[in-house]
This record gives C-alpha cells, structure tokens and sequence, in this order.
C-alpha cells in the first residue's frame, strides 16, 4: 500500500461512509491538536476516541510507560470519535498518519478499504488469544487490521421490584415468547414493560441489530421472514402498549432516562451504563438479549480497535508494534477495560474481570455472543445496509408501512 495509491482512494465516498459508520456510543466530546508526526523520529505519535482523559490520568500514564518502555517518547492526542474517522483520513491525505490510531470498530474496514491501515501481517501484531468473533469486526478481504483493545454490547437490564410485582420470575425468560409473556404481567400488574432505542441514526440500527440477528436474519437480506419476524417483535410490543412510542425517538440516553424512573421492567442498554445503574435507586439484574428460540442473541459489538496506519517509512513498525503489544497486553487489558467499561477481547482477562466483579458475568456472556456490524465481510456496506434498516424500523414502528413492506422496500433500496 504505497502513499500515492492510498490517497487516490481516498474519496468523498470514503468520507461519506465513515460518516455514517461511526459508533452509537461515541465517546464525549474533545479537542486537540492535528499535528500527526513530530520532528523527532523518537516520537510516536498516538490517536484515539478518549479526550475525557486528560494528562496524568491512567489512560495516558499507560501510553507514557509503553512509550518508555519501548525507547520512545509518545504524543498523544485524544479526539471525538467522529472527529477522529475524518482527521485520520485527512492526515493520510496528506502522509502525516500517526503511528497508532485507536478508532471505532465499524471504521476499521472502511479504512482498511481506503487503504489507510496495515494488516497485522505487515506489522507482525499477535492477535492469537484475541476472541475471534471480537477479531472478526476489524477483518475485511480475509485480512486483520488491528486488535480490539475491548468491547461493549447490548443486553437487558431489569427492575426486580416491578418483576416481583408482576410474578415475574427473570428466570422463565429464555425466548421472545416468554419475554412478551413477562411483558404482559408487568402492564396488567400497573406497570410500563420494555424500553429502547428505535431513532433513525446508526443508534437504532444498533439496538435492533440483537432481535434482528436473533431471528436469524442476515444483513444481507433485510427483507428475510426472519427480519420480518424481528420488526413485527417491536411493533407488536408497542400495539400492545408493553413499549412507549417514544422508542421511536429515543436514543440510548433518553431510554435509559426512562428506565432509571423505575417504571420499567426491561430497558436494552449497554455496559457504558453500569455506573449509572448502580446510581437507580432500584435492584436490577442483566440478561443477555434471548434469541427467538432461546440462547443468547448475537448483539452487536462496540468498543475500538488499535490499528497502525500506513507509513513512508516502514521502518517505524517495529516499534510501533512493541507499542501496540504494550497496550493490548494482559497485564494492560485489565486496567485499561476497567476504566473504560469494556469486557476484554480475550479469555483470561475477561475471566479476571468477572473474579472481580461478578456482575460483569452477563455481560462476558453477551460478548462472547456479539457479532461486529461490518463482520460477514460486509466491510463499507455495513452503512448504507444500516441506514435502509433504521429508516425500516421507523416506518414501521410509526405505523406507515407493515413490517413487510418497510424491509421490502429497504432491501431494494440497498441493491
């Protein structure tokens, strides 16, 4: 991948894609500076998602010791990740990537394709004990782009004062079936039943994904019975009233709101929240999502990649590889998930984090099952399939096409 070639194809198109493609649980807002090379050929130069982590704090202390560690000094500049997916492109533009750019995992393939990442066979990265449907999400053309540095997903918290009010045995819930049957107590005991996010951005597409994939539908053909069965799942649930129509509006942030009222016996959520319900007021327990016919639902994977970018001078990769190494190791991982609310890409840091806190066996689970958005080789597909899914789900949760008809007409859409 030389200089010249990667920056032909690096389109409006590319820039489109990365756009749309980035995660519904960007990290908060930052600022800093665009510079990507320093002078100095012993300074690194490191990106990532994580401005809310200022000089001095673990995060940076981490990048500091790697750096030492491997005779270098490191630059560090933490973006929003918006923000992040078009400097980085910008900077390949130009010949000026960082070294190690921590970024989305959604975008890795459209970077990849853009031709702005090397594979983890240029740069002898071991991703060996990574779990590999975790792996899978920074995979395109049969090629590795990085490693994960961890992951979030989606699963089901729950009020247990309202179960126990309704007879609501969180036990009995295994399929879709028995969770409507749960859904059903909880409104005729004087109760509100499941929240989510249903908004037409990528944050909709996210949540419906676990349901989607649950029924066994395919990306690859919206349009499936399966997909169907999914959509009308939701729709029936608010004809029912056991969901509120502002799922249509909600993002994961206003349906959390509604479920830390306390009226709610379901909310659909993600690990980033665990602080926040520890806050409730209220008990509640978590759940992997339940597939239609029982087991675990495939949710889908957030958290980022660390990748390395594409260098003039080749020679820099064998540092940057111990860099990477440094960040992604055990010892490191283990910290690192802790102050970012992440399950660990692999299995003996994910089974140090449930020895020490046991509430994250849930949601260890619900990774272990999770699929990443741009995985079956989708790569920069994955945004304009995504987009025709939530405009789908829009339609038909408001009530203007059946759910048959939404998918039909978003499948075509997508050809």
């Amino acid at each position: 991948m030389r200089s010249t070639s990667r920056q032909r194809r690096l389109t409006a198109a590319a820039l489109t894609a990365l756009a749309v493609a980035v995660s519904a649980t960007a990290c908060s807002s930052g600022s800093g500076s665009t510079g990507a090379k320093d002078e100095d050929s012993g300074t690194y130069t490191v990106w990532d998602p994580y401005p809310q982590f200022a000089k001095g704090s673990a995060w940076t202390k981490l990048l500091d010791k790697c750096g030492t560690d491997a005779g270098v000094k490191i630059k560090r500049t933490g973006f929003d990740t918006s923000d992040l997916a078009n400097k980085t492109l910008l900077a390949a533009q130009q010949g000026n990537s960082p070294d190690v750019l921590i970024v989305d995992n959604p975008v890795v393939s459209t970077l990849a394709e853009a031709g702005v990442l090397t594979t983890t066979d240029d740069t002898k990265l071991d991703t060996s004990t990574v779990d590999p449907n975790l792996l899978a999400a920074g995979q395109s053309g049969g090629k590795t782009y990085g490693t994960p540095i961890g992951a979030n997903t989606l699963a089901l918290y729950y009020n247990k004062g309202v179960l126990k009010k309704a007879g609501v045995d969180i036990a009995s819930v295994k399929d879709w079936k028995s969770l409507t049957a749960a859904l059903a107590k909880v409104k005729k005991a004087g109760k509100k039943g499941i929240t989510f996010s249903a908004i037409g951005t990528e944050e909709g597409s996210f949540q419906f994904l676990p349901w989607f994939w649950g029924a066994g539908a395919q990306l690859t053909a919206l349009d499936s019975p399966q997909s169907v069965s999914a959509l009308s799942l939701w729709k029936g649930w608010l004809d029912k009233g056991y969901a509120p129509n502002s799922v249509l509006n909600n993002t994961q942030t206003t349906s959390w709101q509604e479920f830390a009222t306390g009226d709610y016996a379901f909310g659909e959520n993600g690990t980033w929240q665990l602080a926040n319900a520890e806050k409730a007021g209220f008990d509640y327990g978590v759940i992997p999502v339940p597939a239609a016919g029982g087991g675990n639902a495939a949710a889908p994977t957030g958290g980022e990649f660390v990748t390395v970018p594409a260098q003039k001078d080749t020679g820099r990769y064998a540092t940057t590889q111990k860099l990477v190494t440094c960040l992604t190791s055990t010892e490191n991982l283990y910290d690192t998930d802790t102050t970012l609310s992440y399950v660990a890409p692999t299995a003996e840091v994910q089974d140090k984090q449930v020895a020490a806190t046991a509430e994250l066996k849930p949601w260890v689970e619900a990774v272990k099952a999770a699929k990443g958005r741009t995985s079956d080789d989708l790569g920069t597909k994955y945004p304009k399939i995504s987009e025709q899914l939530w405009k789908a789900v829009q339609s038909a949760l408001s009530g203007a096409e059946s759910p048959k008809d939404a998918l039909t007409k978003a499948q075509s859409a997508v050809k």
